[in-house]
């Protein structure tokens, strides 16, 4: 799995693989059910009337990072011999697929016939796959979703929201900035108005936290910038969800009388940037299991899209704290504790 590359927009050949059944990796046993959206599709099989479905996503960050294999002292050796498995989507999320599909295997092995497994691609871009999956008439009472949690269960993790930027300034020669106005200085101003702005702290989920990515103004470096574009993206608590989405909605600056603000329930106009929000999720606590360690996240997940579901899990092998890294990676024995796990959960639910 770790040799193909699925990075975001490129899943069709790890799909593919999946569905093949030449590779071996879908048990003979199992029944599959693929999706009718080629634009977000998934992969659901099944064992029986799944009561129990595990589910992970195929895609992984770029960019694409072939796999090594090493032993504890950090030699390299042949897969066999591995202690450490570095790769892209080795911790995020391969390494869950591994597990979740060496569980599922088992479980078939003992005769046991309702659990499914759900493999979604998108996860990394918005969640496309989960929700096109959410469209369907499938439902079952449980959901172990696999991420990179430390085998750990998930007991509460944050909301997101999404929001495109663009800041307006008139362009003017740089030598004589007073007869123009920098979209860059727009940026600086709201960016420092963001700063200093308190979300308040969660007792559950702690601060909020925001970053901001896609930042572009592609001005000559001696013409004041008439336009700044970035994505804002907000990691939200219980307290600070509907405070964060008040905010954007109110940002400092007196409203353009030009009726352009009507234009999208979405989209806020204010002098000199519009705000458009573009999506996201609300903080959730998710189902923990007794026995079983338990922490909150910070990071999202698919589990909030996938409504398919009465009660959702997450739990996987791997840490976030190498996940989207150039040194991600995942140790065997974790891998063969979540085995253990997944099999555990299935047979306490």
């Amino acid at each position: 799995m770790l040799s193909i590359d699925s990075t975001s927009g490129h899943e069709d050949e790890m799909m593919a693989w999946l569905r093949s059944s030449g590779s071996s990796v879908i048990p003979s046993d199992s029944s599959v059910i693929p999706s009718e959206a080629k634009e977000s599709p998934f992969l659901l099989l099944t064992w029986g009337t799944p009561r129990v479905v595990f589910c992970t996503h195929v895609d992984t960050v770029p960019p694409y990072i072939p796999p090594t294999f090493q032993r504890e002292d950090g030699t390299p050796c042949d897969p066999q011999e591995a202690a450490v498995i570095r790769g892209r989507g080795a911790c995020d999320a391969k390494g869950q697929l591994f597990a979740m599909l060496t569980a599922c295997r088992r479980l078939a092995d003992e005769g046991c016939t309702d659990f499914g497994l759900l493999l979604v691609t998108g996860e990394e871009t918005g969640s496309w796959g989960a929700k096109a999956f959410a469209k369907t008439d499938f439902r079952a009472p449980y959901l172990i979703i696999g991420e990179p949690t430390e085998n750990k269960m998930v007991s509460a993790s944050k909301g997101t929201k999404a929001y495109q930027l663009t800041f307006k300034g008139e362009a003017f020669h740089s030598g004589y900035p007073q007869f123009g106005h920098s979209a860059v200085d727009a940026f600086v101003e709201f960016y420092n108005a963001l700063k200093a702005v308190d979300f308040g702290l969660d007792p559950i989920l702690g601060e909020t936290t925001w970053n901001i990515g896609r930042l572009s103004s592609d001005n000559p470096q001696n013409i004041l910038s008439p336009e700044l574009t970035c994505r804002l993206y907000f990691r939200t608590t219980f307290v600070s969800d509907e405070k964060v989405q008040r905010w954007m909605k109110e940002i400092p600056g007196q409203a353009r009388n030009d009726g352009k603000g009507a234009l999208d329930d979405r989209m806020v106009v204010r002098e000199g940037v519009v705000v458009e929000a573009i999506g996201g999720d609300t903080p959730a606590e998710y189902m923990t299991l007794p026995g079983f360690e338990a922490a909150p996240a910070a990071f999202g997940s698919d589990a909030p899209h996938l409504t398919n579901f009465a009660h959702k899990i997450i739990c996987g092998p791997g840490s976030i704290r190498v996940a989207h890294r150039d040194d991600e990676h995942i140790l065997v024995r974790d891998l063969e504790q979540a085995v253990e796990q997944y099999i555990k959960m299935f047979k306490l639910l």
